[in-house]
């Protein structure tokens, strides 16, 4: 019991933390350097997998039937992190979109 009470600690501690990205405002990108928006992007690019990574841990977690609620602290958690990842998505297409209008290189 002790075991599996751990390893459902982080579970909860994420399900709080997941939804801390955010809301995408395009205009924050327009002051930005080229270098600046490829750092951006490659930040947003490595939060994206990080995320991926941990949603498919907390998917493939085997919770106990006799742990109460185990089950739906994992859907919730992985439906955070689904968000998460589509919110920085979204966020990556503005940076995209802001590059490709400021920086000829990246066309």
């Amino acid at each position: 019991m002790n075991f599996t009470l751990r390893a459902l600690l982080p579970l909860t501690l994420i399900a709080g933390c997941s939804s801390s990205v955010a809301s995408i405002n395009p205009a924050k990108y327009d002051g930005m350097s080229c270098a600046e928006l490829n750092s951006a992007l490659g930040d947003t690019a490595t939060d994206i997998s990080r995320t991926a990574i941990s949603r498919g841990k907390v998917a493939n977690t085997s919770v106990p039937t006799w742990l109460l609620g185990g089950e739906r602290v994992k859907t919730v958690v992985a439906n955070r992190d689904t968000a998460r990842i589509e919110r920085l998505q979204q966020q990556q297409q503005a940076i995209i979109a802001a590059r490709k209008s400021r920086c000829p290189s990246s066309q």
